[in-house]
């Protein structure tokens, strides 16, 4: 106001802008006229209040962002509600150059993103300045004018002459546009400060990479991997249940299978044979518990077999004898028990009701050479 740039404001300007102010949301700079409201408060006139409303728009305290309309908005059967008025605060060119601030952008749009030479020397004095003042608060001694830099006033006289705005000629003046949408602050979660490992490391250590083993202790190599992956996109689309899950884990997740030679319509029965009425949220975390419930029952299978001395080896040996061993060992355990068979019957009085004996038909075909192993 004392720098007379509007021969129009005034005092009065002044309360309105300091109406504006209390309502102004700081966080996107924005307040609503309320004007009838604006009148009330504040005592003036509407025609006062519009005007020096007015004033603000033209020193360029003040962008209309939003123009309300008296057409009702409510939707049948609630009260009467129109659109409201809404403008925007900003901050003219004029006090930028005087404070020394850079800005970046155009119009409303502009942000300060710095100061120049002088802004900061303007800085530090008005810093100093506030730290003498607590210190007079306080009782105690203010600093010396010797840590003020040079030719750097302590206190700043408002110019009561027009203000010279020749260097602010080249930008564009304040104009409505889209608001400034500040983003809310977000705090993101982790370790506030820096380790001691890392801080006294002459370089920040890079990304750590998982290597890959195979069963056998050897590093997986990368064609391993692709053709693994190229197995789990044929298994992929024909589970359903699985397709929840990327690639890359489900490959990792049906190593098992792949690494023991399985193709893909092999690993997708077994997929299916698992018989799934529901589908998991997580896939490959759940075929890797199922494959690790199975190996653990495998193992307790396996030693209790042992504790029991059961030797699948030579359980197996009759099976895996040749055919004709085979063959003279049956017949051998045929005559042995038609024998005793036939004894017992003649024990009882149970002969047979003709003479034909079948024990000695038996022998007889074995001491032939049919019977005899080839």
């Amino acid at each position: 106001m004392a720098a007379g740039l509007h021969p129009e404001a005034g005092p009065s300007t002044l309360v309105v802008a300091e109406d504006l102010a209390a309502r102004m949301d700081y966080r996107r700079g924005i307040a609503i006229y309320d004007l009838d409201g604006t009148v009330r408060r504040t005592g003036l006139s509407r025609a006062t209040v519009k005007r020096h409303v007015r004033v603000l728009r033209e020193l360029g305290a003040l962008v209309w962002l939003v123009h309300g309309s008296r057409r009702n908005l409510a939707a049948p059967g609630e009260g009467y509600m129109a659109t409201a008025t809404i403008y925007g605060a900003v901050i003219p060119p004029v006090y930028d150059d005087a404070m020394g601030h850079r800005l970046t952008g155009m119009g409303y749009e502009a942000r300060v993103c710095g100061v120049t030479p002088a802004g900061q020397k303007l800085a530090v004095a008005v810093a100093v300045e506030r730290s003498d003042a607590r210190r007079r608060a306080q009782g105690r001694t203010p600093r010396s004018r010797g840590t003020i830099p040079y030719g750097v006033p302590a206190q700043r006289e408002l110019k009561t002459g027009p203000v010279d705005n020749s260097c602010s000629g080249s930008r564009e003046p304040h104009s409505p546009g889209s608001y400034h949408r500040s983003p809310d602050v977000r705090v993101e979660s982790g370790c506030k400060d820096t380790s001691r490992k890392r801080a006294s490391c002459r370089k920040a250590p890079g990304p750590s990479f998982e290597i890959s083993y195979n069963s056998d202790g050897s590093r997986r190599t990368a064609g391993q991997t692709r053709q693994g992956i190229g197995i789990v996109q044929q298994v992929r689309p024909r589970v359903t249940w699985t397709q929840r899950s990327g690639l890359r884990e489900l490959e990792v997740a049906l190593r098992p299978f792949t690494d023991a030679g399985w193709d893909w319509p092999t690993i997708t029965a077994e997929l299916h044979s698992w018989h799934l009425t529901w589908r998991p949220a997580r896939p490959a975390a759940y075929i890797r518990a199922r494959l690790a419930q199975q190996a653990t029952a495998e193992h307790q299978s396996a030693a209790a077999e042992l504790a029991e001395g059961w030797d699948e080896q030579e359980a197996s040996g009759p099976l895996a004898a040749s055919s004709p061993d085979l063959v003279r060992s049956v017949l051998d355990g045929l005559a042995e028990g038609l024998a005793v068979y036939s004894a017992r019957q003649a024990e009882l009085g149970l002969d047979d009701l003709s003479d034909h004996s079948a024990a000695a038909d038996m022998a007889a075909f074995l001491n032939s050479g049919t019977g005899a192993p080839a």
